[in-house]
């Protein structure tokens, strides 16, 4: 015969809880293992995740790109990203061009 709804959702309680407890349960006993074979081999942090914590990492900064283009003009300068300057919007740019 087939269950209510009202049964199938105190089934579906029931089994998220035992999910939830095999969860922990593995987990604890991973972190155990990992203690262990840390101990043992005499492990740091460094040698598990390489890279990971060094003071050194700082964030890297965005390279600057060169000039491509000049005005004349007033010497002002562009490097052809981004939206273009008013003195050389919609203008050909190859008397602009920084050889």
């Amino acid at each position: 015969m087939a269950m209510s709804y009202k049964e199938l959702l105190q089934k579906r309680e029931a089994l998220e809880q035992e999910i939830a407890q095999a969860r922990q349960n593995e987990i604890a006993s991973a972190v155990a293992k990992v203690r262990e074979l840390v101990a043992e081999y005499g492990l740091t942090a460094q040698d598990v995740f390489p890279g990971r914590g060094t003071k050194s990492s700082a964030p890297k900064s965005a390279s600057k790109v060169a000039a491509k283009y000049r005005d004349p003009a007033t010497g002002q300068t562009w490097t052809g990203r981004g939206k273009a300057p008013k003195w050389i919007e919609g203008q050909d740019r190859t008397p602009f061009m920084i050889a």
